[in-house]
């Protein structure tokens, strides 16, 4: 069923819900949806309400409530994905990709070896393609939550953000040459469900051996994801992918 997202919490809805911007041409245009079909509504703070359309206007879908659901599609712990800017269209594939693996922020960082250098004119057109890029994945894979996804900082403001997370972990690819392979194991052993874990990863040509050690004063776990090199677009799908396995189907 088609589901849609929309900005209000819960304890302020009554009876009815709306769906406002582009979601409405989406429902009576595309779609073609009438009067009493019925949609999934999720509110902001993560409930999901299924609903039957009452009325469809030029600027609105009104909906009313059926009954509030109670199945929860979220990782039961809070994934952080903080990508060194890569190049081309690879942060987009991170966010999509990662957004249906359940990541619930993503926060692109100029790293010292980040080829891609964006303008400040051209950051709010690229924040938000990759906002609408979560949303639709979001709805995709039937999240409750659209991840957040943070405009581009430099790796010394990223560095203060981490201070507000129970985990933070590096991948390294140095420590995947050397044979390392239990900190990652540590990192999920040492998670617990309602907790936060900062993962971070480098651009194309990885993070500098200065950035590592920053990162290492500041409690980052160093760690390999196995004997193979990954890209730096699928680092971030390998650990989600691990922490699904660990948190959901391995229990």
């Amino acid at each position: 069923m088609q589901r849609y997202f929309i900005d209000e919490e819960k304890a302020n809805i009554k009876s009815n819900i709306k769906i406002t911007g582009e979601d409405v041409h989406h429902i009576s245009r595309v779609l073609r949806m009438q009067p009493g079909s019925k949609v999934v509504c999720c509110t902001k703070d993560g409930f999901e309400a299924l609903c039957e359309i009452a009325e469809i206007t030029n600027d609105l879908v009104d909906c009313f409530i059926l009954e509030w659901m109670t199945v929860n599609h979220e990782l039961p712990v809070n994934i952080s994905i903080a990508s060194g800017l890569p190049k081309g269209d690879k942060l987009e594939w991170i966010i999509q990709k990662g957004t249906e693996l359940g990541a619930s922020s993503f926060i692109p960082f100029n790293a010292a070896r980040s080829i891609v250098k964006l303008e400040q004119k051209k950051v709010g057109k690229k924040l938000e393609r990759w906002q609408k890029i979560a949303k639709e994945a979001s709805e995709q894979s039937y999240r409750n939550k659209i991840p957040t996804v943070l405009e581009p900082c430099q790796f010394e403001e990223l560095l203060k953000q981490a201070k507000d997370y129970d985990v933070k972990i590096v991948a390294y690819e140095e420590s995947a040459k050397q044979g390392e392979k239990s900190n990652l194991a540590i990192a999920l052993n040492t998670l617990k469900e309602g907790q936060s874990l900062l993962a971070i990863f480098g651009p194309e040509g990885g993070l500098t051996e200065g950035e590592v050690s920053k990162l290492e004063e500041q409690g980052f776990l160093i760690c390999s994801f196995g004997p193979r090199i990954l890209r730096t677009e699928t680092a971030p799908l390998y650990l989600l992918s691990a922490v699904s396995y660990y948190f959901e189907l391995s229990r």
